[in-house]
């Protein structure tokens, strides 16, 4: 088990940029997978990106692509959300995840640590 809290969200106008991060406990940061997953109001949680444990390769849904950038840095035990171009219907509540799964994971389901969440809200 990791402890997660996420900071950097806020009010941007649309076309601004945010960066999130989450910050995690303990000295096996490394040995997990790490995921963001987004949160509307009325709206189901959403996969948005993750990256793996080991060679960090990185995953992102078609929506974010060439947008947003996940990374991590395993000796601040920290991931980043860099959120370049935002728009209005990216407002929602952030959320990071660890995942102790072989394979990076698309589902919530497969993340068992989640951090509290950061509000991003997008104004048009």
């Amino acid at each position: 088990q990791v402890q997660l809290v996420e900071s950097g969200g806020g009010l941007v106008q649309a076309g601004g940029s945010l960066r999130l991060s989450c910050a995690a406990s303990g000295r096996t940061f490394s040995s997990y997978h790490m995921g963001w997953f987004r949160q509307a109001p009325g709206k189901e949680r959403e996969f948005v990106a993750a990256i793996s444990r080991s060679v960090g390769s990185t995953f992102y849904t078609k929506s974010v692509k060439g947008r947003f950038t996940i990374s991590r840095d395993n000796a601040k035990n920290t991931v980043y959300l860099q959120m370049n171009s935002l728009k209005p219907e990216d407002t929602a509540v952030y959320y990071c995840a660890a995942g102790p799964t072989v394979r990076v994971g698309l589902s919530h389901r497969e993340y068992t640590d989640w951090g509290q969440g950061t509000q991003v809200t997008v104004s048009s």
